[in-house]
C-alpha cells in the first residue's frame, strides 16, 4: 500500500524579492514615488550641495539606510500585519505635498515624503513594523532644511548671544569693547557678527552628528538624548570663542590676519 508523505510547507518571506507580487509591487510604488517626488528630491539634493548650512544632509539617508540594514534580521522575522490605517497616512502625505507645491512651501513638500514613507510601511507592514522603522524615519527629518522664517528666528538670537559672550570675554584679556547689537567696536576696527557667524551652521551639523555618534557609542536612550542636547551649548560656546579669537587677533596681531578667521 502506497503511502503519501506530506512535505512541510515553508512559508515564503513576504519581503523577499523572490516573492513576485512583492517585487512587482515595490517596483511600481518606487517608480510612482520617483515620478511624484522627482522635483522635490532634486531640489533637496541641490540645497545640500549649494548651502553649507545643510551639507550634512548627504549623510542622513546613508545613516537611515544603515539603521534598517543593521536590524534586517529582526525586520524579516517581524510579523506582517497590513492595515488600512496606512491609506489615511499616505493620503495625508499627498495632501501635505499638494499644500507645499501650491502654497510654495518647499519645507512641507519635503516633509510629505517622510509621511508618505511612514504610511507605506504602515499600509503593507502594520504597526509593529512601523515601530521598527520609527527611528530611521525620524532621522530623515534631519536632512530637511529648516524653513527660512524658522532659520532666521534661530540665527538672529544666536548672533546676539555670540556677540554678548565674546564682548564679556575680550575685556578679561585687556581688549576694550563696545557692543551695539551684533556689532562689536574694538579700538582698531569694527567686528560685525554676521548671520554666517551666528553658529547656526555648526549647531545644525553638530546636533545631527551627535545623534549619529550617540547611536554607535551609547546604548541607552537617556545618554543618547543627553549627548544630542549637549551639542547645543557646545556649538554656541565654540562660536563665541571663535569670535573672541578674532578680537584678540585684531587687537594684538594684525587686523588683516583676522579677516575670515
Amino acid at each position: 500500500m502506497a503511502q503519501y508523505i506530506q512535505m512541510p510547507v515553508i512559508p515564503r518571506n513576504p519581503w523577499s524579492l523572490r516573492n513576485a507580487p512583492f517585487a512587482w509591487g515595490s517596483a511600481i510604488i518606487g517608480m510612482l514615488m520617483v515620478t511624484v517626488y522627482y522635483r522635490v528630491l532634486a531640489g533637496l539634493v541641490k540645497t545640500w550641495w549649494e548651502n553649507p548650512d545643510f551639507s550634512h544632509g548627504f549623510l542622513v539617508p546613508i545613516f537611515a539606510a544603515y539603521l534598517l540594514w543593521a536590524k534586517r534580521k529582526a525586520l524579516l522575522n517581524k510579523k506582517v500585519a497590513p492595515t488600512w490605517s496606512g491609506i489615511a497616512v499616505v493620503a495625508l502625505g499627498l495632501v501635505v505635498l499638494l499644500l507645499g507645491e501650491y502654497g510654495a512651501a518647499v519645507f512641507l513638500s519635503r516633509v510629505s515624503l517622510v509621511i508618505l514613507l511612514a504610511g507605506l510601511v504602515l499600509c503593507f507592514g502594520g504597526w509593529q513594523l512601523l515601530k521598527e522603522f520609527r527611528f530611521a524615519l525620524l532621522v530623515l527629518f534631519l536632512a530637511i532644511p529648516l524653513p527660512a522664517i524658522i532659520f532666521n528666528e534661530i540665527a538672529i538670537p544666536l548672533q546676539i548671544l555670540a556677540s554678548k559672550l565674546a564682548s564679556h570675554l575680550l575685556p578679561i584679556f585687556g581688549v576694550p569693547v563696545l557692543r551695539e547689537g551684533n556689532v562689536i567696536e574694538l579700538p582698531s576696527m569694527q567686528l560685525e557678527v554676521a548671520e554666517a557667524c551666528s553658529g547656526i551652521r555648526s549647531l545644525v551639523s553638530l546636533f545631527t552628528l551627535s545623534i549619529f555618534f550617540g547611536y554607535f557609542l551609547e546604548k541607552t536612550f537617556p545618554r543618547r538624548a543627553l549627548l544630542a542636547l549637549a551639542s547645543i551649548p557646545i556649538a554656541i560656546a565654540a562660536n563665541a570663542i571663535r569670535i573672541f579669537g578674532t578680537g584678540l587677533c585684531v587687537q594684538y596681531w594684525d587686523p588683516d590676519k583676522a579677516l575670515g578667521f
